[in-house]
């Protein structure tokens, strides 16, 4: 049992009682509904006190929250009405934790805790109005400064955002010299949406403070909200210049940058943030991040040695990106052990599977398929990519057979997945399982009606290994149905077209998807139709597709083949 409420309310009538049994000279009056009852601690105020704490530890809620306001009203006590609010909270019965907040204030009027408790439960019964006189009570006996900035927590349920914007107007109109007064209003109005009002207010608080960052960051989450990205960007570059000191605002302005894809000036920002701070983990952590997308690998490396150095909150990530760079350099043992040492935060199940990868590119694809299995899933998500990992590993092997067999196995224990199902109809083409790959994505379509790779992986096969033309294009139209500027799926048409000799329509589809993505294996298609659709015109062309694709792609199989296969 939690004692310390029970202890402390005992107390209070403990000392009442002491009081009745002494002779002192009476002190000057005071309002009886202000003071602990001196009625002392009777067996029935015993009772419900230990009715109200037992009920509490029981998980008695309800119970407990009555016995405590039914004592409040009978002791007027400020200490048992403050409980009973609580309890009455936690029990989620906010009309008696209203009633008992009104008593708490009516016997503490001083008490910024009883104001503030009352105001906030009367907000949150919507009774907007009655809560103001309380908001001015707290205003005029708090700190003005730390309390406006409160204001907005409070109303964050409020569903009448029109009204709380009112209120905390007219409250911040008798402060018109304080930055936080307009402040408030600002973070009401963008609760409510309003950005133009909220702007106004931001801008009359950056007048009255204007090296004030708080203000700065929110004017640009306004700006961003109302205008757009370059808007508050704009903002955020002009501030810094009148304040160049400003490193939160700089630390968001190249964050903005960073999203926009403006990586070579967040680059600079980050820079001179590294420069200022040099002990800061995270700046130096996000410059990392920046050097990573410009590609440069060492400077990259750098910036995530430093941070760890510097301590970093998640060193891990930290860890998982310098895997990352390794990697990329093909360095796989370095990649191997920091992927190791990603042993928590959110990419501990990532780097894990890396692990598997790294040992499979070391040629330790068996030490890597036990590595895998000894992995804990905590749900089928993260189940299916385990199988996949696997299966991948044994895809670059070449061993199609054993990948057959994982997905299967792992397809008995969840039927319904839809990736496994669609990778073994994949590993099925590959070993001219025709029926399985047919049963496997049939089956996805009628699970998930909308995958449109699912109707282009079944057209597109139909296609190129049977004579069921027309039924290929069917599949191939309602995949472009779902996805209609999908380059492969053009690309499946267009084949699906070519084998069907409409010529033209096929030379169409390839076109418009090879334009969108020059693949290799597209470049072969498109080459192709044209090469079939025997104009000298189309014939040069085809040549030139097929001569540019092989200049980027010198070993692609599927255009070595078509151009061994028709030119002379």
């Amino acid at each position: 049992m939690n004692l310390k409420p029970l202890t402390a309310i005992l107390l209070v009538f403990s000392l009442s009682a002491c009081a009745q049994s002494q002779v002192v000279v009476a002190p000057a009056p005071v309002p009886v509904e202000a003071r602990p009852s001196s009625t002392g601690l009777t067996s029935q105020m015993l009772y419900q006190i230990l009715l109200g704490e037992i009920a509490s530890q029981r998980g008695e809620l309800r119970l407990s929250a009555e016995a405590y306001s039914d004592l409040a009203a009978k002791t007027r006590d400020a200490r048992v009405a403050q409980r009973a609010v609580d309890l009455a909270q936690y029990a989620r019965l906010p009309a008696l934790a209203l009633r008992n907040a009104q008593l708490w204030r009516e016997l503490e009027p001083d008490s910024v805790k009883a104001i503030q408790n009352l105001a906030s439960l009367l907000l949150t019964n919507g009774r907007v109005k009655e809560a103001k006189p309380h908001l001015e009570a707290w205003l005029k006996a708090g700190n003005r400064a730390e309390v406006f900035p409160q204001l907005h927590a409070l109303f964050a349920r409020q569903k009448n955002k029109q009204a709380a914007l009112d209120l905390v107007s007219e409250l911040a109109t008798a402060y018109p010299a304080l930055p936080e007064a307009s402040f408030a209003i600002a973070q009401v109005a963008m609760q409510a949406d309003q950005m133009p009002r909220a702007l106004i207010a931001l801008d009359e608080a950056l007048r009255l403070r204007p090296q004030w960052e708080t203000a700065a960051l929110f004017k640009a989450q306004a700006l961003l909200k109302k205008d757009g990205e370059g808007a508050a960007q704009a903002f955020l570059s002009e501030f810094l210049k009148a304040n160049p000191d400003a490193r939160e605002v700089r630390l968001a302005y190249a964050k903005q940058l960073a999203r926009g894809g403006r990586f070579v000036e967040s680059r600079v920002e980050f820079e001179r943030l590294t420069r200022d701070a040099p002990n800061n983990p995270e700046a130096h952590f996000t410059l990392g991040l920046i050097a990573m997308q410009t590609n440069d690998l060492a400077s990259a490396r750098g910036a995530f040695l430093k941070a760890l150095e510097l301590g970093h909150s998640d060193a891990a990530s930290v860890r998982y990106y310098l895997g990352q760079l390794a990697e990329a350099e093909n360095q796989f043992e370095v990649a191997l052990k920091w992927y190791q040492q990603c042993d928590d935060g959110r990419h501990r199940f990532a780097a894990q599977l890396r692990v598997a990868a790294m040992l499979s590119r070391l040629g330790r694809l068996q030490e890597a398929r036990d590595w895998l299995a000894g992995l804990s899933a905590e749900d089928d998500a993260e189940r299916i990519q385990v199988v996949q990992t696997e299966a991948l590993l044994l895809r670059d092997a070449k061993n199609y057979p054993a990948v057959f067999e994982v997905l299967s196995r792992a397809l008995e224990k969840m039927p319904d997945a839809l990736e496994l199902l669609y990778d073994r109809a994949m590993v099925a083409e590959k070993l001219n399982r025709l029926e399985v790959l047919e049963q496997d994505l049939r089956r996805l379509i009628k699970l998930k009606p909308d995958h449109a790779h699912a109707y282009n992986a079944l057209g597109y096969t139909l296609a190129d290994r049977t004579n069921r033309l027309p039924e290929a294009v069917e599949l191939l139209n309602q995949a472009l149905k779902l996805s209609p500027e999908d380059p492969f799926i053009l690309d499946s048409m267009g084949w699906a077209l070519l084998k069907q000799k409409r010529m033209p329509e096929a030379v169409d589809h390839l076109r418009r998807a090879y334009n969108s993505k020059p693949d290799p294996e597209i470049a072969a298609h498109l080459g192709e139709a044209l090469w079939l659709k025997n104009g000298k015109g189309d014939r040069d062309e085809a040549r030139r597709v097929w001569q540019g694709s092989l200049k980027v792609n010198p070993d692609n199989e599927s255009l070595r083949e078509v151009v061994s296969r028709l030119t002379p």
